[in-house]
């Protein structure tokens, strides 16, 4: 994706590079309601945007679109850049792409979310944002909610349901050769398709058994009793039930 040269009619390989010079000669010119100048701004800053999208390379998303989206992005920082501030237009703007694409994608996900939990969450994040500003630290969700008064679930059930799905296929780590993926770290060790095969076929077998068999292997085998407090609750001697375990074991081995 990264690698198409032409998108959405914009031939990528030949964008102008502005020089910082250059970017606040224009920009005086456009302050001015210089109309050729805010064009030559938006497209000698394109390749910010291009360098934005290689971090949604992932999605399977269409690169035209997104390029689009940056875009608009773009010009959004451009309407608000102040110069007073000593601030790069590239620092102030790339948040601001990247604040638009990521809207884009939420709004435009498989997975729907009510307009009524967005609206929280971009509240909470713009609460999120101002305490940041104001405290010099990360507000918790505590701190959000208690400014929002709003009970701190519901802060956390808005803040997840706007977070993008990760694929179980996205590389997570790469030395070079062999890649790590988000699967690979959260695959279940214990519940295996062998462990699950192996307990539908005891099942199996233990249904083969007597009434009374299977109850002293589920007591022994699955509630961890010893033999003498099986013995003692179902009214027979521990040797008996050492005796009708064996024999239950030795049919079961018939038919695993």
């Amino acid at each position: 994706m990264i690698n198409k040269v032409e998108i959405c009619g914009v031939n990528t390989s030949k964008l102008p590079v502005l020089s910082e010079k250059e970017k606040r000669e224009l920009f005086q010119k456009i302050q001015q309601g210089d109309k050729d100048a805010r064009q030559a701004f938006i497209c000698g800053n394109l390749r910010l945007v291009l360098s934005i999208l290689q971090r949604f390379n992932n999605r399977g998303e269409n690169i035209d679109d997104l390029f689009q989206i940056g875009c608009i992005g773009l010009i959004k920082a451009l309407d608000n850049f102040d110069t007073s501030h000593d601030v790069k237009f590239s620092t102030y703007a790339v948040p601001m792409i990247i604040g638009e694409i990521r809207r884009y994608l939420r709004d435009n996900n498989a997975i729907r979310v009510s307009r009524s939990l967005r609206d929280t969450a971009y509240k909470a994040l713009a609460v999120k944002e101002r305490l940041t500003n104001a405290t010099g630290k990360e507000p918790t969700i505590e701190e959000i909610a208690k400014e929002m008064e709003v009970e701190k679930e519901a802060i956390s059930l808005a803040l997840d349901a706007i977070m993008d799905p990760v694929s179980l296929q996205e590389p997570v780590y790469h030395d070079g050769t062999d890649a790590v993926f988000v699967m690979d770290q959260v695959k279940d060790e214990k519940n295996l398709d062998e462990s699950w095969l192996e307990e539908i076929s005891l099942k199996e077998a233990m249904k083969k058994l007597g009434e009374r068999e299977r109850h002293i292997l589920n007591l022994r085998f699955f509630q961890g009793h010893t033999q003498m407090e099986v013995a003692k609750e179902i009214g027979i001697s521990q040797a008996q039930v050492s005796r009708l375990e064996k024999n239950a074991l030795h049919n079961m081995k018939k038919y695993l």
